[in-house]
């Protein structure tokens, strides 16, 4: 994990929850721990690691992740063992 990792990992477990966070941000830092990506239609999306799922809908036409998708990353990434 780098430092942008690092720095995304940060933001996803500050609080209050920061509004601010581009959504591709949060898919390369699943993908660096080891998440598997599996596409769905439109916008849907699941990452998958040991068994573990989290589903969601990419943001669109914002780039930024809505609060309730960051808490849902931060739920996901606690369950898969990825704590700061």
């Amino acid at each position: 994990m780098n430092t942008k990792h690092r720095k995304t990992q940060a933001a996803i477990f500050q609080d209050p929850v920061n509004s601010n966070l581009e959504w591709k941000k949060i898919e390369s830092l699943f993908v660096v721990v080891g998440c598997r990506v599996i596409e769905g239609s439109g916008s849907s999306v699941t990452f998958e690691k040991d068994g573990v799922r989290a589903y969601f809908h990419r943001p669109h036409p914002e780039k930024e992740a809505l609060k309730y998708r960051i808490k849902a990353a931060r739920e996901f990434l606690i369950k898969i063992g990825v704590t700061p």
